[in-house]
């Protein structure tokens, strides 16, 4: 039977009938498990952020004078191509990043207290390992306003 509301209990099922924990010690390895999928959460979407502002800036270095760049040159390819490298591999880690991002979902609607704990306490340590530091991407993007007056 599903809950409906939450509950505390060692006895919860994980987004897969075969994953079912009925001791102590299972309950607490899922615990882990589901804390240490949150913070890899984080890590993920800091890497993503981090791509993109990186390949951006590239993007920006090496692109050449806007008179001389082509009609349609930056959306077929190059630095700053709708299908380079760096825009590819940022959308991988997009969707991996919202599967991970959907189970985790799936996991707290067990309504099971524990599991909701874990992944909050998760998500919370994996900011501030990875993405605490997000407004230096930020401010090293506004620190140079446009000197056009």
């Amino acid at each position: 039977m599903m809950h409906m509301t939450f509950y505390w209990s060692k006895d919860v099922t994980i987004l897969i009938d075969s994953w079912r924990t009925t001791s102590w010690t299972s309950y607490s390895l899922t615990l882990i498990a589901c804390l240490i999928v949150s913070a890899f959460y984080q890590y993920l979407e800091d890497l993503r952020v981090r791509l993109k502002t990186a390949s951006s800036s590239a993007a920006k270095a090496s692109s050449p004078a806007p008179i001389q760049t082509p009609l349609l040159g930056e959306k077929l390819g190059g630095a700053g191509g709708r299908f380079s490298a760096a825009r590819l591999g940022g959308a991988v880690l997009f969707g991996v990043n919202a599967a991970i991002g959907y189970l985790l979902m799936l996991a707290v609607m067990s309504f099971n207290g524990g599991v909701f704990v874990a992944i909050v306490v998760g998500l919370a340590i994996g900011y501030l390992a990875f993405r605490s530091g997000d407004d230096d991407v930020a401010a090293t993007v506004v620190d140079n306003p446009c000197a056009c007056a």
